[in-house]
């Protein structure tokens, strides 16, 4: 297997030459495909190999899909020695109360959110894919699938325009296979995508339209809600014919972000843009005089729902960060407080304004 259509680039290739020349022998390169919970699928140059990985290892860097590894060949077992250095990695809290960073893929260079245009459609959703696509450095791509059923196409990709800022976005049929080869435009020169979005979004099926086969296995969503069931339970790397590669991730139930405020501010540009008009360069955009981007929320010219999506997510990663540092708890908690009050009063603003 020819490692370069798989991602291979001079970076990798410069993190393995920093490694000891002793630690060399007898070993190859590959990059993870899948994990099963007990062993690591990677594909080489020699073909599919399966490993575990040393302790030390899953102490220091614990590898995920996508990751470009070292493997010492035994007649026994195969073991992951060395994780290479990273070129981007995607993640997301864990879901429940654990504060915990969950790997979605390492060595991402595009991140295609997939939405549908049927009862999945979801711009407050959307805005929480873009933060986290912003935060990984990877370019972002929205991907609008089921264009075959969607009622109200304009208007629809209208509101996308609204929210994904500078990010392209296409509408799609999986299914049929429209405007599916504008994912592997992107995928060429041996570039590396993941596709993330809700089940039954139609992820699985746009990935067998791209190999021309029945590979991911699918399961029809219910027709009342667009709900759907997790036909993909793991993540996997899968090579796409003429190069580039995509990770097939289980759709999300919940997309908890990880990461500081700072990938709230890079997802909401329009935000970003007029707060450098307000009058206080600490603005918090909620109660201050002089805030322009309370007069915009007033006048229209930014959506109320996006804004109050904006304040949500803001406070989300503070409380993020307050868990992950207990010693900035006390002080914390004062802020909020205050901004507790200014949130009320920006409360009561409103309705007194309605």
């Amino acid at each position: 297997m020819d490692l370069k259509s798989l991602g291979w680039s001079p970076f990798f290739k410069e993190s393995l030459d920093k490694l000891s020349p002793q630690g060399l022998e007898g070993v190859v390169v590959g990059r993870i495909s899948m994990y099963d919970g007990s062993h690591y699928e990677i594909l080489t140059e020699e073909g599919e190999l399966r490993a575990r990985v040393q302790s030390k290892i899953i102490n220091e860097c614990p590898p995920a899909v996508g990751d470009w590894v070292v493997i010492r060949l035994s007649e026994t077992h195969n073991t992951i020695v060395n994780v290479l250095e990273r070129k981007g990695f995607i993640s997301r809290k864990a879901a429940g109360r654990e504060v915990r960073e969950q790997p979605v893929a390492a060595n991402v260079d595009i991140i295609f959110i997939v939405m549908g245009l049927d009862h999945d459609f979801n711009l407050r959703r959307l805005e929480r894919y873009l933060a986290m696509a912003s935060a990984s450095g990877a370019k972002g791509i929205i991907l609008l699938n089921k264009s075959d059923i969607a009622d109200d196409m304009e208007e629809k990709l209208d509101l996308v325009g609204g929210v994904a800022g500078d990010v392209p976005y296409h509408d799609i049929s999986a299914l049929r296979g429209d405007g599916v080869e504008v994912v592997r435009t992107y995928l060429k020169g041996g570039m590396t995508g993941v596709l993330v979005g809700s089940s039954g979004v139609g992820k699985s099926t746009l990935i067998n339209s791209l190999l021309g086969e029945e590979r991911q296995r699918t399961i029809k969503v219910r027709t009342d809600d667009s709900k759907g069931r997790h036909a993909t339970t793991s993540r996997e790397l899968i090579p796409l014919p003429g190069g580039g590669v995509l990770v097939d991730n289980p759709g999300l139930r919940e997309l908890q972000l990880w990461g500081d405020a700072s990938m709230v501010e890079d997802a909401f540009q329009d935000i970003r843009e007029l707060s450098l008009e307000c009058r206080f360069k600490d603005c918090q955009h909620l109660a201050e005089p002089g805030c322009r981007v309370q007069e915009a929320v007033k006048s229209g010219e930014i959506d109320e729902k996006r804004f109050e999506n904006y304040v949500k997510l803001r406070k989300e990663l503070n409380y993020l960060a307050v868990k992950m540092d207990k010693g900035a708890q006390a002080q914390e908690r004062a802020k909020w407080r205050g901004l507790t009050k200014d949130i009320k009063h920006y409360q009561r603003y409103k309705k007194k304004g309605k």
